[in-house]
């Protein structure tokens, strides 16, 4: 049966002290290279010698460079699968965030000067609307970033934006969204 495989990204800088990256273009690092490596005999695992249908990207260097080394043959690039835009908060950690905005909650609130969860939404919305026909070829892997990604799982089950904030993804990760009984599932989530 053919599944959507979501790969996060390897380590980035930021990604290690927990900034928030969404436009700001990062390689990367030594750490993140070699996760990404080692993605590609998970996928195969994941996969159980099957090949992806099609293989969708983000246009950061960060999901393409992990992608090229999981041994995946890339596609296309999608502007619908880039992180959310932080806007005010690109750089920051939510806990600098929190000394300035102590309620502030990016699932509910979103970033000044950047998306709104209901904007992420409607961007994921469309990035599914294509990508679930192609499922009739075979599994299509989406190799982008956390935030964004979370969005993407909560809404296969049928979740508002907000509910992706209930599902951590750790970098290099593999998660997987399939059917059971006709219905979609989380059958694999944040597996390393």
């Amino acid at each position: 049966m053919s599944e959507i495989v979501l790969v996060r990204h390897g380590e980035t800088t930021w990604s290690a002290s927990r900034r928030h990256t969404s436009y700001t273009d990062l390689e990367l690092t030594p750490d993140g290279e070699r996760q990404a490596r080692a993605l590609g005999g998970a996928l195969g695992g994941v996969l159980g010698g099957r090949r992806f249908a099609r293989v969708l990207t983000s246009p950061r260097r960060r999901a393409l460079r992990t992608a090229q080394l999981a041994g995946l043959m890339i596609d296309r690039t999608d502007e619908d699968l880039v992180e959310w835009n932080y806007g005010e908060y690109e750089g920051r950690t939510t806990a600098d965030i929190h000394d300035d905005h102590p309620d502030w909650n990016l699932w509910t609130d979103g970033c000044p000067g950047g998306e709104s969860p209901e904007q992420v939404g409607q961007r994921v919305d469309r990035l599914l609307a294509r990508v679930t026909p192609l499922l009739d070829q075979g599994s299509v892997a989406l190799v982008g970033h956390a935030h964004c990604l979370r969005v993407v799982g909560a809404r296969w089950i049928g979740l508002p934006p907000s509910g992706g904030g209930k599902l951590r993804l750790d970098t290099a990760t593999i998660s997987v969204l399939g059917h059971e009984h006709g219905r979609p599932v989380i059958l694999r989530w944040n597996a390393g």
